[in-house]
């Protein structure tokens, strides 16, 4: 008998869904555009437009598509191995097994920005996110109660990564250089500043209390962008006044997440130089182990810049890299996996640029 309840016991060390550190956040809720979103736009019937469950997407580590938007794994992944946490699985997957949320939700969304009408009726907008969230919370305190569910919700990590969608849409709607928008820069971005503002003092109100940000990339410097600025023939420089959009934002970021630890009881964060981080390998990409910065793995045109990857958008012609690993772009807007790790690593180890915690020491924390 007792050998029997010795198996019993193995054999529930073995499939249990966590396995946390001393000191490591028992849950992380991740937020956002496609940076982080693991499959939730495969139950978007709308459009394939924003999906990426379809091949080649998913070949070089899953070796069929997930839903990603990459070769493999992205930061989220990465994230939680640091963390010693399963991969945290799409909050629409309503049959994968860790359903009970004790180990978190990822609500991300390819497309999605800060703003309601980015790509409206094709993505998860923030502000559904934070209503699928309120979902959890109510789960959890059904299954738990109320005082294991608090104190799940504030040991927890919340990463964001959104806002990009906003500033590029009006690009890619015009296909143009001119941004067609109805607001001007700076009240833009006080807008998706000022959005994401209210989704963070949402969560703080109902418990959360640490934080993971990534500002934005160099928005006019992906392919897809490069070939809307330049002629055929030309060297292919980025669009600047895409990327300039992003320096505002970062910008305000990095001061609203200021005011915010003024303000807010307990509120931790970390903030990850993203822009600068992509910036290197694109200058650089021989220093990081790339061999091509400007030009994606999969697509078709110049730099691969036409958004066909996988052949179920309006362009079908695409073509795939041999090896995903020397590209720092997979298709047009999306890194490879390999970049992804690189970026999950220094989140989790380096000083971050503002504020006192990198994610190692924000999970650690108390």
């Amino acid at each position: 008998m007792s050998l029997f309840f010795l198996l019993l016991l193995l054999i529930s060390l073995i499939i249990s869904p966590v396995v946390v550190v001393s000191g490591a956040a028992a849950a992380l809720f991740l937020f956002g555009d496609s940076i982080f979103d693991a499959g939730n736009n495969n139950y978007i019937n709308t459009t394939t437009l924003d999906q990426a469950n379809f091949p080649p997407y998913g070949q070089t580590y899953f070796h069929f598509p997930t839903g990603r938007f990459s070769d493999g794994r992205i930061i989220p992944d990465f994230i939680c191995k640091h963390a010693n946490l399963p991969f945290i699985p799409p909050y629409l997957d309503h049959h994968h097994p860790r359903r009970n949320y004790n180990i978190g939700a990822n609500f991300a969304s390819a497309g999605a920005g800060a703003l309601q009408e980015t790509f409206q009726g094709s993505v998860i907008s923030l502000e559904t996110q934070l209503r699928y969230h309120k979902r959890v919370e109510k789960r959890l305190r059904k299954m738990y109660g109320n005082t294991e569910a608090d104190t799940t919700l504030s040991k927890a990590v919340y990463l964001f990564s959104i806002g990009s969608n906003d500033y590029t849409n009006p690009y890619l709607i015009t296909n143009s250089t001119h941004f067609n928008s109805s607001y001007s820069n700076s009240l833009l971005v006080r807008i998706v500043i000022g959005n994401l503002t209210t989704a963070i003092k949402d969560l703080h109100l109902r418990g959360a209390r640490k934080f993971g940000f990534l500002n934005l990339g160099p928005l006019g410097c992906s392919p897809g962008l490069r070939i809307i600025l330049n002629p055929p023939n030309d060297a292919g420089g980025c669009v600047q006044s895409a990327s300039l959009l992003a320096t505002m934002h970062n910008k305000a970021l990095a001061k609203s997440l200021k005011r915010l630890a003024k303000q807010l009881h307990g509120f931790k964060y970390s903030l990850y130089d993203y822009n600068h981080s992509l910036k290197q390998r694109l200058k650089h990409p021989s220093k990081y182990g790339y061999k091509q910065g400007k030009t994606a793995c999969c697509g078709t045109g110049r730099f691969r810049g036409t958004f066909s990857c996988g052949g179920t958008r309006p362009v079908k012609e695409y073509s795939v890299c041999q090896n995903p690993n020397e590209y720092v772009f997979w298709d047009s807007y999306h890194l490879t996996e390999r970049v992804h790790q690189q970026m999950a690593h220094q989140m989790w180890n380096q000083q971050p640029i503002t504020g006192t915690y990198n994610l190692k020491t924000l999970f650690q924390s108390p």
